[in-house]
């Protein structure tokens, strides 16, 4: 599969911290990057994201999460309410990213973290969700 890995980059965000970024446009249902990482079951899931404050994990079912940490480029993905992509799986099982809409060059990728506690902390420009969670 071709996947965009040469094409994005991790800089300064915006949003927080480092981000990732595309140098090149990106069109709506592209497969942008492989989501690779360690597997890891729900229990050491939770002992890292506790223990060692581990954010990079990424769910792929109720059993098996990826430990993205060791990654160059997609531990370094934002939450945005407005997202531009979303996590698929593909044809062989794995996760991957993907693109929800047209994606300028230059434009920084995200993707909707889809748990609750991302609201409260939200830095979204117009955020439906942490204002919905504020009231």
């Amino acid at each position: 599969m071709n996947y965009l890995y040469e094409n994005i980059i991790v800089k300064e965000s915006d949003v927080h911290g480092k981000g990732i970024f595309t140098k090149i446009p990106i069109k709506k249902d592209q497969r942008i990057l492989l989501i690779e990482g360690e597997e890891i079951s729900a229990d050491e899931c939770i002992r890292r994201e506790n223990e060692e404050n581990n954010v990079y994990i990424f769910w792929k079912d109720d059993y098996t999460y990826i430990d993205a940490s060791s990654t160059e480029k997609i531990k370094y993905i934002n939450h945005s309410c407005d997202s531009n992509c979303y996590i698929d799986e593909d044809e062989n099982g794995s996760l991957i990213l993907v693109a929800s809409r047209n994606i300028e060059a230059g434009e920084e990728l995200t993707i909707d973290y889809g748990y609750e506690e991302i609201y409260t902390e939200c830095s979204c420009k117009s955020c439906d969700n942490k204002l919905e969670s504020a009231a």
